[in-house]
């Protein structure tokens, strides 16, 4: 999943950076407001953390932009601003949560996961498909109930493939939500990561649409 990081201070952007990293989310970090801007016109991404306060252009402007042109990324407001106006107008500029500096990480980690299930339509904490579980929360998987052992990577690229089931997802597409900027990606990354997962998953759990991507077939 890639996630837009939207936060001027340094300090507190690296910690975010790098745990959202550590929890396996392919970060993409602007330090102002005209930046995300231009990241928002250019990029597809699964969720945006958001800042009020930016260099540039205030956050509420970037986020009525956003759903003005259509835009319909969850966005996360996270702010020092507490007022209760702050909160209302943040909601009903087009936000879908508000979190309140400083805060914990655990709160925000877990305020994203709500915020992905609300998008892909589920309320259980865990995906299961084909006798696959997968706990975006503890990174744990198992299968027909035997666990799992799958790197961080091969997280990663399940839970893109997983959304939702059934979609085709291109090469280019699966890469654009598993790195960030900066970030090398070899021509061959997402054909090793596949392999490696059809040897844990079975060989007809991901299958390949020719010339278009990859997918993993749902229940039906």
């Amino acid at each position: 999943m890639r996630v837009l990081l939207v936060e001027d201070d340094r300090m507190i952007g690296e910690s975010v950076e790098e745990g959202l990293r550590g929890e396996g989310y392919a970060v993409d970090w602007a330090r102002d407001g005209i930046s995300a801007d231009i990241a928002l016109r250019t990029t597809r991404y699964d969720l945006v953390l958001l800042d009020l306060g930016l260099p540039g252009r205030q956050g509420l402007g970037v986020l009525a932009d956003h759903r003005r042109a259509g835009g319909d990324t969850p966005v996360l407001i996270v702010t020092a601003r507490d007022a209760t106006a702050d909160r209302v107008q943040g909601l009903d500029a087009g936000a879908d949560d508000y979190l309140v500096k400083p805060y914990d990480l655990d709160e925000l980690f877990a305020r994203i996961r709500a915020l992905l299930r609300r998008r892909s339509g589920r309320s259980s904490p865990e995906i299961r498909l084909r006798g696959l579980t997968l706990n975006p929360a503890t990174h744990e998987a198992s299968l027909d109930g035997t666990p799992l052992s799958l790197s961080r990577r091969e997280f990663s690229l399940l839970l893109a493939l997983l959304d939702p089931p059934g979609t085709v997802q291109s090469r280019a597409r699966l890469e654009e939500k598993m790195y960030g900027w900066g970030e090398e990606v070899e021509s061959n990354t997402i054909e090793v990561y596949i392999h490696a997962l059809r040897k844990k998953l079975g060989s007809d759990f991901i299958r390949n649409v020719r010339g278009v991507g990859y997918k993993v077939p749902g229940d039906a």
